[in-house]
């Protein structure tokens, strides 16, 4: 099949890249390619490419530069997704669209559904949920894939972040009051490729199994990557005042994966490990 990515070039769509062109012919388009917020120059690329599928992963995911970029989230984040949901309209395509668990307010007590009433706390969360809008109702064969709390190989994320953090620090302050899915990029590009290939279209949570809370997953990142000496000290969102606000229980549950095509996500911490062992710990740069 053959398959167009935006956002190629992204810590997500490197990856897509890497592994949907093991089975598909990918082509991979970002910024400098094409300028997704025009509508006109996004329909007349996407059908000179011609794709049978657009998998959509382009967004500005600055969740703090969102609150006071609220012009550029939307433009990015909802018009962005309009003008390539529109171009495949036009050429009678599916497209996979990448949302977040940020559309959720976290008030629930246990893992969000698909079908969970969405009630996003900040700019970014509400940008992307537009963006769910304006694929759902342009579009009849649509997937959504929402995924949470990223990082990968490629690009800036939170491991590296920590790593990088306990090099230079003997002790971490980590918001404890967060609880979320963090997901590696990877097995992500590996569950859309098996999602493509079922056409089973409809709205998807796709995060690795089990949650943390930052604290948590801070500890285990230092853990498995034997920096279990430097200290870290929880602290709550109210003291790390941050501009966004965030939810505070965002854990995702795949079940329409499980009811489906079969969950292919692993737990978190085992995910975790491969990472740090296989490409942090064996040269790649933090």
């Amino acid at each position: 099949m053959k398959v167009l990515i935006t956002g190629a070039k992204g810590m997500l769509g490197t990856d897509l890249m890497d592994i949907l062109s093991r089975d598909n012919k990918a082509i991979g388009v970002d910024i400098n390619d094409f300028d997704i917020t025009d509508a006109t120059k996004t329909k007349e690329n996407i059908l000179k490419i011609a794709p049978q599928l657009v998998v959509h992963s382009a967004a500005y995911t600055d969740v703090d530069g969102c609150e006071t970029n609220i012009e550029l989230a939307y433009r990015v984040n909802a018009v962005g997704t309009q003008s390539v949901s529109l171009a495949c309209q036009a050429a009678d395509i599916p497209m996979l669209y990448l949302s977040t668990d940020f559309i959720f307010d976290g008030e629930k007590k246990s893992p969000y559904l698909e079908w969970d009433h969405a009630n996003p706390l900040s700019v970014y969360g509400a940008s992307k949920y537009a963006g769910e809008y304006f694929v759902s109702h342009l579009l009849k064969k649509y997937y959504i894939v929402r995924i949470a709390w990223l990082y990968g190989e490629n690009g800036k994320n939170f491991v590296k972040t920590i790593l990088r953090l306990a090099d230079e620090r003997d002790e971490l302050q980590i918001v404890d009051d967060q609880v979320g899915s963090p997901t590696y990029t990877v097995d992500v590009a590996n569950g859309i490729s098996q999602l493509i290939k079922s056409e089973n279209y409809g709205i998807y949570h796709m995060v690795n199994k089990g949650e943390a809370s930052w604290y948590g997953f801070a500890k285990k990142i230092l853990e498995l990557s034997g920096k279990s000496k430097v200290v870290v000290e929880p602290i709550t969102t109210e003291e790390l005042s941050r501009p966004a606000r965030r939810p505070a229980y965002s854990v995702l549950r795949n079940l329409a994966l499980e009811l489906t095509i079969g969950d292919p996500m692993r737990n978190w911490e085992d995910a975790l490990e491969e990472f740090v062992q296989q490409k942090i710990l064996k040269g790649s740069k933090v």
